[in-house]
């Protein structure tokens, strides 16, 4: 059971709630009236608990389980342990991620407005915002209705934010658009100055960053990433991406929708990343290309030229997966040969 320190269950729902939410069928025979009290692993979960499997790997797990009620693939309900109510899907661990959030409510607005915080008169504060001690709303703002603006966040002037949209504790936006529905966790930051420099033999001359950062809706931010205005033309992250911490985005930057960005992952100024591509951790896009939709790059991987849409690289240069893979097999195919030798 989450720790009832940190996590408050909104529970209990009957198993009519949870398969409506989750978007399953309910087993013909099942009591749909049944209170279900949380959410827990197969290796866990007791008689009032839903679980789910998704990975096949374990698949032993979900035949000895204590669940009383499991989200599966109909293909694996033939395994389940006598009297375990099945809910079928075709996508148990989405399935899931719905059940938990029901459950487990992310944080909501509450119309709660510290007195320790600062909220300029002209910011536009709308219905059921919770705003934390020590923040600070500055002149011509708007935060949108249900939003929490965590503890010592800085919300710059002119900062537009959405509807239902949490900004976690010693964020910094400015110069930034925002829509709804998006997290951005803790230590952020978002608007600072492109690293813009017209270099030259007697000094570099800074150049003034002109645009903004526009953050689509659904979007997700991890903990102290970093994102640059445009210098002129915005720097975009499109609806429904996924921003791991320490990720940074340079100036003039565009992000596709629905892509997924993992950690310490770094991407240089004016690059153009199209819709669902994945990028490995500590991976790096040089400036000025452009990414396919659907391109995946490998974990560590540098990428100095375009990549097509649909394409798998790996390596510095990054070149098609299948093509490192059989380089680096031939490498230690020749350390090897050296070896024996010596």
């Amino acid at each position: 059971m989450a720790d009832p320190r940190f996590y408050r269950n909104a529970g209990p729902f009957s198993l009519t709630d949870i398969a409506e939410v989750a978007g399953a069928e309910i087993a013909a025979d099942a009591d749909a009236t049944r209170m279900i009290d949380d959410v827990q692993p197969l290796h866990l979960a007791a008689a009032n608990h839903v679980s789910f499997l998704d990975n096949k790997k374990y698949k032993d797990e979900f035949a000895a389980s204590s669940a009383g009620v499991c989200i599966v693939d109909l293909a694996m309900a033939d395994i389940a342990p006598a009297g375990m109510i099945l809910l079928t899907t075709p996508q148990p661990y989405h399935a899931y991620g719905r059940v938990a959030d029901l459950f487990y409510p992310g944080a909501v607005g509450s119309e709660q407005i510290s007195p320790h915080a600062h909220v300029d008169a002209n910011a536009h504060i709308a219905d059921n915002v919770d705003i934390k001690a020590g923040a600070v709303i500055e002149a011509g703002a708007e935060i949108g209705a249900g939003s929490v603006i965590g503890y010592n966040a800085v919300i710059g002037e002119g900062v537009v934010i959405g509807t239902n949209t949490q900004i976690g504790s010693n964020v910094g936006v400015a110069y930034a658009m925002i829509g709804n529905n998006v997290i951005i966790h803790q230590g952020t930051k978002i608007g600072q100055d492109g690293y813009g420099f017209a270099m030259g033999p007697t000094g570099h001359v800074k150049i003034p960053q002109l645009g903004r950062v526009i953050i689509g809706n659904d979007v997700e931010i991890g903990a102290n990433a970093t994102i640059d205005r445009g210098a002129g033309p915005d720097t975009e992250i499109g609806d429904g991406s996924k921003l791991d911490n320490l990720v940074h985005v340079a100036h003039n930057v565009k992000i596709g929708r629905f892509c997924i960005i993992t950690g310490q992952v770094g991407i240089s100024g004016s690059t153009e990343v199209g819709d669902f591509v994945a990028m490995g951790g500590q991976s790096g896009l040089a400036g000025h290309i452009k990414i396919g939709m659907g391109a995946q790059i490998g974990a560590q991987c540098g990428v100095l030229r375009d990549v097509p849409a649909g394409a798998k690289v790996a390596g510095t240069p990054a070149r098609p997966v299948q093509q490192w893979l059989k380089e680096f097999a031939d490498l230690e195919r020749a350390a090897k040969k050296r070896k024996t030798k010596e």
